[in-house]
């Protein structure tokens, strides 16, 4: 189990990897056709839409919801039950979504005017920014349809991944990916819009995507045919768990839409700073958070389900499972904080400053992006603790937890105004570390998981490691006006460079600190 559970990792973490290399060489594309201006802001709006849904789904309250129900199913070996229960939940999903996703295509306005208030108003007065309600009206009709696909892609990846077949899954964004990047290169330049042309990078990578995995559902005989089935037990247990499932494991993407919502009101350029900042964010978050999340969740909810053969074994092996994630997430999830730390600008400079993005946009983004990253372990912790209540079928403890986190992190957004758009991101981070204690804390006062002591013991180890590895960077890492006197070429060269050395020192340390192979196995 140790040895899968680790290989299934580095599949996901590896299909991962590709996925947010080729997603941020779109967005180095991006930035340079459409830079962080008016632009730019309309496009990352439109987009924000669609990346919370997917998050939402295929990352968060349905797989949470789903694998559980689907394993007591698999559980009982009977493969036709099987089968009708995944036609039932999928004609049922699908018929839901097919009108959640019209009905907002028809009323795209309405969305605009709901999360970018402050271009509604402007429109409305004939302001500057009325053009940005307009613009993002159209693209929302454009992007939209992603939801419905991104709700099958959920659906055959949750039933893959009960299966082993993580990769799949894994890989599939990397097909949205390909589609931005060919239509921001071959199709953007040819275009008055370039925002439109991108938005349909969207529609394209979501169709390629629910495509490419259905051959693999095929192929393990759980193609089935939709069946509309409200009323079905499986169903209505699906959606007892998943409607509170939808806020509960999705808080820190409510924020982000909120704070979106605010950034509307602000400067030109704030969602646009918000954006690139989050997304160098969420190249350690989707590479190993939500990575490591994914691997535990179904191994947890067979613990959970193998209960009534040995109570006592279940909840040692589900303890050990959760601890498991934990020290994963510490062991990658401390460098990567400290190295963001470190070489915020630096990144920022190297990936994005060419064509319409300006060393003024580095260097702004560059804050929120040091806001963000405070709470990083945070956001990376949460994907692992919400695993602890879903993969029991607990829904309800993650919403209370939720409600608060969400509504702390309005307070926080009201307290960080002075702050402008990088008091967004305080906040945020801020909202994360509460959501994650709170979710500690739960599991914790029900003697469901501790941090053992064997675990303090290596965080330790990982935090002087971590900060060994700090110091070196800081140390060798080149003045800001050195980074902008150099070619391209030398800029990658030479973060290349500091990576590695990173990487080095962190891997060293870690050896001399006494980590082995056996403590990363799962036991």
């Amino acid at each position: 189990m140790s040895k899968r559970l680790l290989k299934s990792g580095i599949i996901v973490s590896a299909m991962t990897l590709l996925s947010r290399v080729l997603g941020l060489v779109r967005d180095v594309i991006i930035a340079q056709i459409i830079g962080a201006g008016l632009s730019a802001d309309v496009f990352l709006f439109a987009n924000r839409i669609p990346n919370f849904l997917r998050r939402l789904f295929a990352e968060g309250a349905f797989s949470q919801a789903f694998v559980p129900v689907l394993a007591e199913y698999q559980k009982a070996g009977d493969l036709s039950k099987t089968q009708q229960f995944i036609s039932k939940v999928s004609g049922t999903l699908g018929g839901l979504v097919t009108l959640v996703t019209l009905f907002a295509m028809v009323g795209s306005p309405v969305v605009a005017a709901i999360f970018g208030t402050g271009w509604f108003i402007d429109w409305l007065n004939d302001g500057v920014n009325g053009v940005k309600f307009e613009q993002a009206s159209l693209l929302l009709k454009i992007t939209f349809p992603y939801l419905w696909f991104i709700t099958f892609v959920a659906l055959s990846g949750a039933i893959l991944n009960t299966l082993g077949k993580f990769g799949v899954m894994a890989f599939s964004p990397v097909l949205l990916n390909i589609a931005m990047i060919c239509t921001a290169l071959f199709l953007a330049p040819y275009t008055s819009s370039p925002d439109l042309a991108l938005a349909i990078g969207i529609f394209i990578g979501g169709l390629l995507q629910f495509l490419f995995q259905l051959p693999f559902l095929k192929q393990a005989g759980l193609l089935v045919k939709p069946k509309w089935a409200w009323n079905d037990a499986g169903v209505k247990k699906i959606r007892t768990l998943m409607i509170p499932a939808l806020f509960g494991v999705s808080v820190s993407q409510i924020n982000l839409l909120l704070d979106t919502f605010i950034a509307s009101f602000l400067m030109t350029g704030s969602i646009s700073w918000l954006y690139y900042s989050d997304r160098l964010l969420e190249f350690p978050l989707g590479l190993f958070g939500i990575a490591i999340s994914t691997v535990i969740l179904p191994t947890l909810a067979r613990h959970h389900v193998n209960r009534s053969d040995n109570a006592e074994q279940s909840a040692v092996d589900f303890r050990n499972t959760m601890d498991w994630g934990v020290r994963m997430i510490l062991l990658l999830g401390v460098p990567a904080m400290i190295g963001i730390g470190v070489l915020a600008q630096p990144m920022l400079l190297v990936l994005f400053m060419r064509g319409q993005f300006l060393f003024s946009d580095v260097q702004a983004a560059s804050y929120s992006l040091l806001a963000f990253n405070a709470g990083l372990l945070s956001f990376m912790l949460i994907k692992i603790l919400a695993n602890g209540y879903y993969a029991r079928q607990d829904t309800k403890t993650p919403v209370k937890i939720g409600i608060i986190a969400m509504v702390s992190n309005m307070a926080f957004n009201l307290l960080a105004i002075p702050f402008s758009y990088v008091g967004l991101a305080i906040a945020s981070a801020m909202s994360a570390t509460l959501n994650a204690y709170l979710l500690y804390r739960g599991l914790a006062r029900a003697n469901i998981y501790h941090f053992s002591k064997q675990s303090a013991v290596f965080f330790t180890k990982v935090l002087l490691a971590g900060l060994a590895m700090g110091s070196v960077i800081w140390h060798y890492c080149p003045t800001l006006e050195s980074w902008q006197q150099m070619t391209f070429i030398t800029r990658i060269h030479w973060l290349a460079w500091l990576i590695a050395l990173a990487a080095l020192i962190y891997g060293g340390t870690l050896l001399l600190l006494g980590i082995r192979k056996r403590h990363l196995l799962h036991s």
